[in-house]
């Protein structure tokens, strides 16, 4: 009587489903995990943005006129297209670039608020303190699971 050594080829190829069927799932999430690290760099800039702003804003009672009076880095970068900050409102906004559909050419801001809650902001004014900041894209619906969490909001 012969014993059976190695697999048949029914095995096999159930084998090779399984590894098609995980692949056609885990292919398309890693692509949105790449995306979304992407924008973290963006909204990293715009993070280091708006401590020079509201340092702006504390020292001079007032919102700086650009990105420049402010001392906010306005070179582009991978992700970052250009970053602005608005005159007399203090608004910052980072245009994105080579993050893949749904977000290049988009826009991810941050708004100074003279209240405690960013979800419903209060704009400041050169004389009020900045209490919180409103983080919204200009992004499509469809495209804010890329975004972070506290971004989602149409501006």
């Amino acid at each position: 009587m012969k014993t059976q050594k190695g697999f048949t080829l029914i095995e096999l190829m159930i084998v090779v489903a399984i590894i098609g069927i995980l692949a056609a799932v885990a292919l398309p999430a890693y692509q949105d995990y790449l995306k979304r690290s992407k924008l973290s760099e963006v909204a990293a800039a715009i993070g280091a943005c708006k401590t020079s702003v509201a340092e702006y804003q504390a020292a001079r009672n007032e919102f700086p006129a650009n990105a420049d009076d402010a001392g906010c880095s306005t070179g582009a970068t991978q992700y970052v297209a250009s970053l602005a900050v608005a005159d007399g409102t203090g608004v910052i906004s980072a245009t994105i670039q080579n993050v893949g559909t749904g977000a290049n050419g988009e826009t991810l801001s941050l708004a100074p608020c003279s209240n405690d809650d960013p979800n419903s902001c209060t704009a400041a004014t050169d004389s009020s303190s900045i209490q919180s900041w409103y983080c919204y894209t200009s992004a499509a619906a469809t495209d804010y699971k890329l975004f972070p969490a506290t971004c989602r909001n149409a501006g």
